[in-house]
């Protein structure tokens, strides 16, 4: 019971980066790769801001300044210079990389020693403790996006996702739009990064490989559930991420209980994925469901 509890921590932890990368995927249709960067940025701002004894307060307006630099680089080469946006993003993943080794100036941090966010004792239980923490941070969270895609600039940022150019022609400038939105959906990644380096006790350099496929993964679970329950309300799409994330993180937890060998957890995760992602498109469930 613990394992899967644990699991559901972690998939809490994860939530920020859902919450992201639905941002980038569904409602505006970009397709960020930075997320795999600026994920290990955050851990590894946590990692430095911990381990030199930085308030909390200071701390996580950095951590989430991080990511939102990140995003911003991405916005910036994809919108002024022109790049593709996959390769745009491709290329500040590539950079942080080297920017993350630099700042870690090792492999990893330990974080055991040090106290973080989840140090604060709101009930004597260590891990009804985190889950309070971290399900205050996720209210508070949907709470902020619901809010903010229902403001005017929530209402562009969809509409330029669905129709670019029909938006630019109603002179809304799309490449503002593009900046502010990526820089948000990276803070939040990053922000998930050093979740996950405090919950799991350490930062390391590779943490941040294949986030992306998880989180994908997450969104689609989340979008088949919204085909099942379709409902037009901002709030409760973002619940279904919350619910997306929480199982892909379940899924990989049973994998590992039944003794599938953890070196194979990226191979079944990118086959699950694929799985969630071809099998709304396939003839069989289309023609199954007609019936």
């Amino acid at each position: 019971m613990d394992f899967y509890l644990a699991a559901i921590l972690q998939g809490l932890c994860f939530v920020p980066m859902g919450l992201g990368i639905y941002l980038t995927m569904k409602i505006f249709n970009f397709p960020d790769i930075t997320t795999d960067g600026s994920y290990t940025l955050g851990a590894v701002i946590c990692a430095l801001g911990l381990s030199h004894h930085v308030s909390l307060f200071v701390l996580i307006p950095l951590i989430l300044s991080g990511g939102a630099l990140a995003g911003s680089c991405t916005a910036i080469i994809h919108t002024k210079l022109k790049i593709n946006a996959l390769l745009a993003g491709i290329l500040v993943m590539t950079a942080l990389y080297s920017v993350n080794l630099t700042l870690l100036g090792r492999s990893n941090i330990p974080l055991l020693s040090y106290a973080g966010l989840f140090s604060s004792p709101l009930v004597q239980d260590s891990n009804c403790n985190m889950l309070l923490i971290v399900g205050m941070i996720v209210i508070v969270l949907i709470f902020l996006l619901s809010y903010l895609l229902r403001t005017d600039f929530g209402i562009a940022m969809r509409a330029t996702g669905n129709n670019e150019t029909m938006v630019r022609a109603l002179g809304v400038n799309t490449s503002k739009i593009k900046w502010i939105g990526l820089a948000i959906t990276n803070a939040l990644v990053a922000f998930s990064g050093s979740l996950i380096a405090q919950f799991q006790g350490f930062a390391d350099i590779n943490m941040g490989i294949g986030v992306v496929i998880s989180g994908l993964g997450s969104v689609m679970i989340a979008e088949a559930i919204i085909r099942i329950l379709p409902t037009d309300k901002v709030w409760i799409n973002l619940m279904m991420v919350i619910i997306g994330v929480v199982v892909f993180q379940l899924v990989l937890a049973f994998t590992l209980s039944v003794g599938v060998d953890s070196s194979l957890l990226k191979l079944f995760t990118s086959c699950f994925v694929l799985l969630i992602v071809a099998l709304p498109q396939s003839n069989f469930l289309k023609s199954s469901l007609k019936r």
